[in-house]
């Protein structure tokens, strides 16, 4: 086997292998001999075909799957030889097959680049700084007393909060428009599920009224037609219906798994979560302004094979999300392809982060993050027991040297600490797709 190695890019190989004839045609041979005596044909008693007679019945498909195994093999072996490791499978070209003449063929691959990290302390980092105020608990409390309201039809004027069934319909320089009109449409006014002017024009109006409002579509409505347009939408409201909040009780802690008996325990529980949810807010903006200065101070070329396999991932998540309804394989693989370059490019850059400072995981924060996520659930005993089979484990290791990257890019990078308040900093905090 003659082997040699282009680099044709900073992550593509060109390997050109060539097999010598009688490799090719003693394989050949073998199979063609293995065929006759098992193959069964008209005129022939089983095992007794001739060999000439297979040969031209099964040569050429025979000869050409005997290549394909040929060059597969060795492919494998070429990139044990040369000691490189393939991001993915190659394509095959063939570029001489003929009987009886040695084989020449290439394999196109790609492999991982030489990752040459840029300077992390041009990085800029905005780390929220929030407090939870009484007010905050107030609102989450209020929220949670929501989702468990019961409605009750009112004949007043409507309100903010408010449920109303409403008919319209959207026009826009006197024409209707798609997906402009609706029949029986529940809304809660002030929800923001509308465009802007919509629901506030419906406050203040009573069931059996009609209206006619005018907005604005926004300058960056997903519908381009539409954006930035004036629109007027004809209104008739069928029913307003007010939330009947339940009683802060020991009944309605437990529909939040919640054990308390009086009104202070509940609201130091809600507190605890907010904060922890706030905490994991903090450290996700965090970790996503990391990716985003690596990204940005690092040149990075990565193998589309990679990215390929990161979209199918994708896709089979998107479709689990959907109630896996669907093949997979129906979603375009475009509107995932952003996304998946970023994971894997932020997968390339962490590993060589931890390579080049050989970072492991901690114990003693292995063991703090498990009781972390453990303090969270009502039986937290049997979590850490989940979390104690080496499997489980390695998952939270992981995440802690993942940790221990965005600690080593923070110790050098420029970190700027921003006030926010509470909604503000959870919001800035929600993961990136």
């Amino acid at each position: 086997m003659q082997v040699s190695v282009e680099t044709t890019s900073n992550i593509e190989r060109r390997m050109t292998i060539g097999v010598p004839a009688q490799e090719i045609d003693a394989a050949v041979q073998k199979r063609l001999q293995e065929t006759a005596r098992t193959v069964r044909l008209n005129g022939f008693r089983p095992g007794k075909v001739p060999l000439s007679v297979v040969k031209r019945r099964f040569g050429a498909s025979v000869r050409q799957e005997i290549v394909g195994e040929v060059m597969r093999d060795n492919y494998m072996k070429a990139l044990e030889e040369q000691e490189i490791v393939p991001a993915g499978w190659p394509r095959f070209e063939p570029k001489t097959m003929e009987e009886g003449k040695d084989l020449e063929f290439v394999a196109i691959f790609e492999v991982l680049p030489e990752i040459e990290l840029g300077d992390l302390s041009k990085i800029n980092i905005e780390k929220p700084v929030s407090e939870i105020a009484d007010k905050d608990v107030d609102t989450m409390i209020d929220n949670l007393r929501r989702q468990q309201a019961t409605m009750k039809s009112v004949k007043r004027k409507s309100k903010n909060k408010d449920t109303v069934t409403i008919d319209f319909k959207g026009s826009v320089d006197g024409e209707e428009f798609e997906g402009g009109a609706a029949e029986g449409h529940r809304l809660t006014l002030g929800s923001g599920q509308m465009i802007p002017g919509f629901e506030k024009g419906i406050v203040g109006g009573k069931a059996g009224e009609e209206l006619e409002i005018e907005v604005t579509f926004p300058e960056d409505y997903h519908n381009e037609e539409l954006a930035g347009k004036p629109a007027k939408f004809e209104i008739k409201i069928h029913e307003v219906q007010e939330p009947q909040l339940p009683e802060l009780d020991e009944e309605f802690f437990k529909k939040f798994g919640i054990e308390a008996d009086s009104e202070e325990a509940f609201r130091a529980e809600v507190q605890k979560n907010m904060e922890r949810e706030l905490k994991q807010a903090v450290n996700n903006k965090v970790k996503n302004d990391v990716v985003d200065g690596l990204l940005e101070v690092t040149e990075l070329e990565v193998p589309q094979a990679l990215i390929d396999q990161e979209i199918d991932r994708l896709r089979q998540e998107a479709v689990q999300r959907f109630g896996g309804q669907v093949d997979f394989q129906q979603l375009p693989k475009e509107i995932f392809q952003d996304q998946a370059a970023r994971r894997v490019k932020t997968g390339l850059l962490f590993q060589e982060l931890i390579k080049k400072n050989d970072l492991k995981a901690d114990d003693a924060k292995v063991e703090e993050k498990i009781q972390e996520i453990a303090s969270t659930y009502e039986q937290p005993e049997e979590v850490i027991e989940h979390f104690s089979s080496p499997e489980q484990k390695s998952q939270i290791e992981a995440v802690v040297v993942e940790d221990a990257v965005v600690d080593l890019v923070l110790a050098q990078a420029k970190v700027k600490e921003k006030k926010m308040k509470y909604e503000e900093a959870v919001k800035a905090g929600q993961p990136q797709r």
